[in-house]
């Protein structure tokens, strides 16, 4: 069981670049391996998640060629795909394993798609529920619910189909399959969600129309050409460095090439709700190519706040560090309306309960978030991130600050969103 042992700082203060986006990496392969000609994608994001991804594709008969951060996709086109020899992979990766349903549902060959361990645990209902209303039969464990799962050819028909919960997986998803669909294809968000799939869609010159909150596609769309994606850095990465440099005592951090995407910085916006010393400088972008920027972070005297409603699609995956960042902060913080957090990697709202009460933090959880007072101390210990990369790094996170030596458990996902995290933590971190 591979662990990380973290000591306390005396400050952070450097600048680093954060690497590419895991969302939009993802995308990036799929929609590559589905158009014709060559697609070259820059700062491209080698974590375990994209190269299970990468796998799948080549697996089903893509060219696929690595250099570095560098990825040359040779798609022959949308109808090219070929029937795998074995079951699909998708890791530890909940992105790739939910928005490829949607795409294997569109295939004139059966697939089969299995996971890890900690993959084969989390629902596919959501997706596979919807996805059966356009015409795909998707068995498995569950009545469909847990991988593996065998999805058989079916012709499929658009449908209008209205989130119940936001969801940018299922809206990706259901987009994916509206490609291979006879018809309109109508995802209705409850809120807006990341919009990494329309900006692909708009890369790849893929015709699709977005009024309020509804997203059309009709299909079957016509043959689309290879392209240029530059991905940008990952805000969820960036925010561990983000509220670390926030809570650390006099630390001063810049951030390089981070990704802004309006649809991602609920994160930025709370924290400077919470005041937040929080500089963002915007870079100059093309079209609806993905908004990058800087980030300096300085620390602050953070206060609590409520959490709620439009905003936390836009924060989702940085709850586990935003608790953190609340643990710091004066008063009391409320984060309610994130009940998605118990089906991602992890039960969020429960490790991260566990993880900060042994550190000393007063935290209190609740069906859909938690109740957190501070500013408290918190203290090094033995924790266990349950296999879950955010809840680890989250945990890194709150041990710059801890007393002692804190040792986290089950780190080894961390690679599937953010290798090198520990490396570029040290390189920031003064003792």
């Amino acid at each position: 069981m591979k662990q990380l042992v973290i000591h306390p700082v005396k400050r952070l203060q450097g600048t680093i670049a954060i690497p590419g986006d895991k969302s939009v990496s993802h995308r990036a392969v799929m929609l590559g391996s589905l158009a014709y000609g060559t697609t070259h994608v820059t700062h491209f994001l080698n974590s375990a998640d994209c190269l299970s991804t990468i796998g799948i594709f080549k697996a089903m008969g893509v060219k696929i060629k690595q250099s570095g951060d560098r990825v040359t996709i040779v798609g022959r086109g949308l109808n090219s795909l070929k029937p795998p020899r074995k079951t699909l992979d998708a890791g530890n990766s909940g992105t790739t394993a939910r928005i490829l349903l949607g795409l294997l549902a569109g295939q004139p060959f059966t697939s089969r798609l299995t996971g890890d361990k900690y993959l084969r645990k989390r629902p596919m209902r959501r997706v596979v529920g919807p996805l059966t209303q356009m015409g795909a039969r998707i068995t498995g464990n569950e009545d469909g619910n847990l991988l593996p799962l065998k999805i058989e050819t079916r012709k499929l028909r658009g449908i209008t189909y209205e989130l119940p919960v936001a969801s940018a997986q299922v809206k990706s998803s259901l987009l994916l399959a509206g490609l291979f669909a006879d018809g309109k294809t109508k995802v209705i968000e409850p809120t807006p969600t990341r919009d990494h799939t329309e900006r692909m869609f708009s890369a790849f010159s893929i015709p699709f129309s977005q009024r309020g909150k509804t997203i059309t596609v009709k299909g079957p769309v016509k043959p689309f050409k290879g392209q240029w994606i530059k991905v940008p850095g990952d805000i969820s990465s960036a925010a561990f460095f983000i509220v670390a440099g926030l809570i650390t005592p006099g630390s001063m951090v810049r951030l390089l090439n981070v990704g802004l995407n309006p649809t991602r910085t609920g994160i930025l916006d709370i924290l400077q709700r919470m005041g937040a010393h929080l500089g963002v400088s915007y870079r100059k972008t093309r079209g609806g190519a993905e908004p990058i920027g800087d980030l300096t972070v300085a620390t602050s005297a953070l206060q609590g706040v409520e959490v709620g409603g439009d905003i936390v699609p836009r924060m989702i995956d940085e709850f586990p560090v935003f608790a953190v960042a609340a643990t710091q902060a004066r008063g009391t913080t409320v984060v309610k309306n994130a009940e998605d957090l118990k089906v991602k990697e992890s039960d969020r709202i429960l490790m991260m309960t566990v993880t900060l009460k042994k550190m000393g933090a007063d935290i209190q959880p609740t069906s859909d978030g938690w109740i957190i007072k501070g500013p408290t101390p918190l203290k090094g210990c033995r924790v266990s991130s349950g296999g879950d990369h955010r809840v680890a790094m989250a945990l890194a996170v709150a041990a710059l600050i801890a007393k002692g030596t804190t040792t986290i458990l089950d780190t080894e996902n961390i690679n599937t969103s953010f290798p090198g995290f520990a490396n570029l933590l040290e390189k920031v971190s003064v003792r």
